[in-house]
């Protein structure tokens, strides 16, 4: 049976919570939703829907980087947006995260997120060296 990883990078934020930014088992990884915080975890841009989805989709590539993954490995991605007259600029930076292999991809409109100055949240799985062009 394949080994259960907990993926956590060193974010201060992240010790105050009870959840694992990403779990791996075997060569696939589960990325939790992540959002537009940094290291400290302050939103980053604001009410910038694009600034925010950036900052989101680095978190993405920091849990996985912990596993050896890239976003080339992302096969699936799940994202809630508080907005949908915004959706353009998520999809914007959407596209800039995933220049090579698109993932399968969903967008749900929620009213709001956990901290109600969030404007995105994200969640992956990925396969371990799929992405890899031969």
């Amino acid at each position: 049976m394949p080994e259960r990883i907990e993926l956590n990078p060193d974010w201060p934020w992240a010790k105050n919570y009870r959840i694992a930014q990403g779990v791996q088992v075997g060569d696939t990884v589960y990325v939790s939703g992540q959002v537009g915080f940094d290291k400290e975890g302050n939103i980053v841009g604001g009410d910038d829907m694009k600034a925010q989805a950036k900052q989101t989709f680095e978190n993405i590539r920091a849990v996985l980087a912990e596993a050896g993954a890239t976003m080339d490995d992302v096969v699936k991605i799940l994202a809630f947006i508080t907005d949908m007259s915004r959706y353009a600029d998520y999809a914007a930076a959407r596209a800039e995260a995933f220049p090579n292999n698109i993932p399968a991809s969903a967008t749900v409109a929620t009213p709001v997120l956990v901290n109600p100055g969030l404007l995105v949240e994200v969640e992956a799985v990925a396969v371990i060296g799929c992405g890899t062009q031969s």
